[in-house]
């Protein structure tokens, strides 16, 4: 049993009290909800992965088009940590909320499918997916699993099936815009959403850091669990900065059973 202070013992009851009452929560996750599982995130000072290389680099559609191995050697490492990740107990807590009717959706940062792997329904998946691979020369489509393997454990460069060019990861580069039916279904949760619950999230890339203005701007109601401020907290009705694996399970707990 997890002794909590009276403050964050209040803020979770707190949490759970505007869960139970909403008409729709959405959530909104980013890569700190992941970080748990041993996938890094982005921004960490010390351990993002931008910390480490420049991200038009690497990750920027152009060189995916003029060096796609430069990119392919950088992706590998993250693509072994995704390969082998498990879900944790925050995305757990939100497949269980979800199952229970308290959760309507997840828009998402992280193309991981940690959240589907955790038995989540429905997912946004706003960068993207390393579900699939897409050909760049006659954009055949093929699931990824059959790939990921021996390009994870050889560096093996995965190549089309059909006419043997680069198949690209189907996540969103630098360059690259948002899959617009992921967006129009996000913002419409965003809107309709009475409460929405940010998890990980730094809100520093646009246009999804927009997102929860939609719902505030709509009378709704914002809960933040993150390690690092953001430019909406003065708008959230709850801050919490403690571990994400340790809060949402807790507050689901309470959800739950009271």
């Amino acid at each position: 049993m997890i002794s909590f202070s009276t403050q964050t013992q209040t803020n979770i009851d707190f949490a759970a009290d505007l869960i139970r009452q909403a008409k729709q929560t959405v959530i909104l996750s980013g890569a700190g909800i992941s970080t748990p599982s041993n996938i890094p995130d982005f921004r960490s000072t010390e351990s993002g992965l931008w910390s480490k290389d420049e991200p038009l680099e690497v990750a920027s559609l152009s060189t995916f088009r003029t060096h796609p191995e430069k990119f392919f050697a950088w992706f590998r490492p993250l693509a072994s940590q995704i390969f082998y990740a498990e879900p944790n107990p925050a995305h757990i807590a939100l497949a269980q909320l979800e199952k229970k009717g308290f959760l309507k959706s997840i828009i998402t940062q992280n193309v991981d499918m940690l959240h589907q792997k955790a038995g989540s329904k429905t997912v946004i998946e706003m960068h993207g997916t390393m579900q699939t691979l897409t050909c760049t020369q006659c954009y055949h489509q093929v699931n990824a699993q059959p790939y990921l393997a021996p390009f994870v454990e050889t560096g093996e460069i995965p190549r089309c099936p059909k006419c043997k060019q680069i198949l690209k990861p189907d996540v969103i580069l630098f360059g690259e815009q948002l899959p617009q039916a992921a967006w129009m279904q996000a913002q419409k949760q965003a809107r309709q959403a009475d409460l929405m619950l940010v998890a990980g999230s730094s809100l520093e890339v646009l246009p999804v850091a927009g997102l929860p203005m939609q719902t505030l701007d709509r009378g709704g109601h914002l809960i933040m669990i993150n390690n690092m401020p953001t430019y909406l907290d003065v708008r959230a009705d709850i801050i919490f900065s403690e571990d994400l694996s340790i809060i949402l399970p807790a507050i689901t707990e309470r959800v739950l059973h009271g």
